[in-house]
């Protein structure tokens, strides 16, 4: 068992916390119970599980599942638990992935895409990443300048749904959307204030894509002449705008609305 903060292992895993260490290291740190077990469920490898003894004794399945998935399997102390984890009181369980999945592939939407610009909060991400998996989204693009897809509050915003959207970093979001919208019959829609269509007379039954900006600034000029359609969200009188994730979110529905409505008519 592993029962010093001074460990070199130790010490190698806490730098993951932090996005240096998670580049320098090409790995990703998940914490606790849920998260290792929808990575299981998705047939993830780790490159290291640690835990702590009764963390083991409380799910011996999962336990036996996620150790068969391991590259390395250490049982520490509940201080060193802690002390790797971001988290303030750690369910007993942190696993290790290789990051380097994250840019292997670009998914390519069919049906309903989200691109995301410059994000900077890892909660409105994971969340985003949450809503976009329950809504059916295909496929999610985030800019590179954007907060880390992998940053372990993401993940943990994610609700675990991390593991199920498809996602990939993209240098040049711009040229991947536009390369994207040559596609016959394809549209891009975007989300700017000065916008006069609401969003839902926007026919989402056609292959969409939805366009997403940083948290204060909004979408870039050169995203945003990309657009086909530019839609807004309407507001209350002295209320200024909705935050990222929620905006995604009414969108999003009234698309699987829409899509729902074609497929059963009646």
């Amino acid at each position: 068992m592993l029962t010093s903060v001074k460990n070199p292992f130790v010490k190698q895993l806490k730098q993951l916390q932090r996005a240096k260490g998670r580049h320098e290291q090409q790995h990703m740190l998940l914490e606790g119970t849920h998260l290792i077990e929808e990575a299981c469920a998705a047939g993830m490898a780790f490159t290291a599980l640690c835990h702590t003894p009764d963390w083991a004794m409380h799910y011996p399945q999962l336990w036996e599942r996620a150790i068969a998935q391991s590259a390395r399997c250490e049982v520490v102390s509940p201080e060193v638990l802690k002390a790797i984890a971001t988290t303030m009181t750690p369910d007993g369980v942190v696993a290790t992935l290789d990051r380097t999945q994250l840019t292997q592939t670009i998914p390519q939407p069919t049906r309903l895409g989200l691109a995301l610009e410059t994000l900077q909060d890892p909660g409105n991400l994971g969340t985003l990443i949450r809503t976009a998996a329950a809504v059916g989204v295909d496929g999610l693009w985030l800019s590179s300048d954007s907060v880390d897809l992998d940053n372990p509050k993401v993940l943990r915003a994610s609700a675990g749904q991390w593991f199920r959207l498809p996602m990939g970093v993209v240098a040049d979001l711009p040229a991947q959307v536009e390369a994207w919208r040559s596609h016959p019959g394809h549209q891009v829609v975007a989300t700017l204030p000065t916008a006069q269509q609401v969003y839902w007379t926007v026919d989402f039954t056609r292959p969409t894509l939805l366009l997403l900006g940083n948290e204060g600034a909004g979408l870039s000029p050169a995203l945003s002449a990309l657009a086909d359609v530019s839609v807004t969200i309407p507001l209350a009188p002295g209320v200024e705008s909705l935050n990222v994730a929620i905006a995604a979110a009414v969108i999003l529905y009234e698309a699987q609305r829409q899509h729902a409505q074609r497929s059963n008519p009646s």
